[in-house]
């Protein structure tokens, strides 16, 4: 009787070890030994795409595992978070996004994911700002001249956006309601079809990434007259910030972070965590991060959980007040 109960055990704890669940339960002693994929939830070629590039060549050379970024790009962002929300929780796929993913649940009717479920926050990378332009043939030369000179023609100046509802976009809703200016918005399909709308002279301002307003800037095509962040940015030390030209209590910051599929083992995640830090901090990289205008900010899960979540309270605030119409 004795030799039966152990042969029974032995057998049973050899079906457990066979069985699905066990071996698909993600190790963490053992994790990384295959490639890992980063997520990116929107084209290929932007300064997001880039960013995400130089995070996994660094991340493949701490880890000695391969780092891939899929694109996969549509809805607003939503199609490469769904990816993730649907990945298994074991460290592979990782998402990259920006605070879009704190806006969808405010713009949106319906998500295929939940928002607060679905994903793991794991750390923030970056703080980004955004920069106010305009026609360099205006007569302004400053966001208060600007605000004057659109408040005498109200309705009569038009405003790029690449995105109804995307945090670009929520910016100058906020620009306008703090100053009272009224401008009409015109769709782009992304930054280079807004800035032929500016050589066309079909808009006259708009809130655009810092990286791409400091590439017009350069060429002529656009005039920055401020930047949404708390202090000057590094990339372009001589715009002032909006808060400095007579809105004190403005600042618009996003943000760009990672998440991982809920249900990752903390482990995994706080290894996420101290390998992303590393790989920003590098003395390599900080340079090449800052000619971007982001600024380096790995923090741990819970601190960047805070973030998110005050950012969705903080935009569907704004999408009520705006009035902005609900997307599909």
């Amino acid at each position: 009787m004795h030799i039966f109960r152990l042969l029974t055990g032995a057998l049973l704890a050899l079906c457990l070890a066979c069985s699905p669940a066990a071996a698909q339960a993600p190790s963490a002693q053992a994790w990384p030994n295959r490639p890992i994929r980063i997520i990116v939830p929107y084209a290929a070629g932007g300064a997001m795409d880039v960013l995400a590039r130089l995070l996994s060549t660094k991340l493949q050379e701490q880890m000695g595992t391969p780092v891939i970024v899929e694109n996969r790009s549509g809805a607003g962002g939503n199609i490469g978070a769904d990816a993730v929300a649907k990945s298994a929780p074991d460290g592979y796929t990782i998402l990259f996004n920006i605070n879009g993913h704190a806006i969808a649940p405010a713009i949106y009717k319906t998500l295929p994911f939940n928002p607060d479920k679905d994903f793991a926050p794991v750390t923030q990378l970056f703080s980004t700002a955004t920069a106010f332009v305009v026609l360099p043939s205006l007569p302004v030369k400053s966001f208060q001249e600007f605000v004057t000179l659109a408040k005498s023609q109200p309705g009569a100046m038009n405003y790029g956006s690449t995105g109804i509802g995307n945090s670009l976009h929520l910016t100058m809703e906020l620009l306008m309601r703090e100053t009272g200016m009224k401008m009409t918005m015109v769709p782009f399909r992304g930054d280079a079809p807004l800035f032929q709308g500016f050589m066309s002279n079909d808009v006259q301002a708009a809130v655009v990434p810092t990286v791409a307003a400091k590439q017009q800037m350069d060429s002529g095509i656009i005039r920055v007259l401020g930047v949404s962040s708390a202090q000057r940015l590094v990339a372009m030390p001589d715009v002032p910030t909006i808060k400095e030209q007579g809105l004190p209590n403005f600042e618009s910051t996003g943000w760009m972070g990672l998440f991982a599929p809920a249900g990752t083992p903390r482990p995994i995640i706080d290894r996420l965590v101290n390998e992303a830090r590393t790989a920003i901090m590098a003395p390599d990289m900080t340079p090449r991060f800052a000619s971007f205008g982001v600024e380096p900010v790995v923090q741990g899960p819970e601190a960047f959980d805070a973030v998110y979540r005050a950012d969705r309270i903080k935009f569907e605030r704004i999408v009520k007040e705006a009035n902005i119409s609900l997307q599909d």
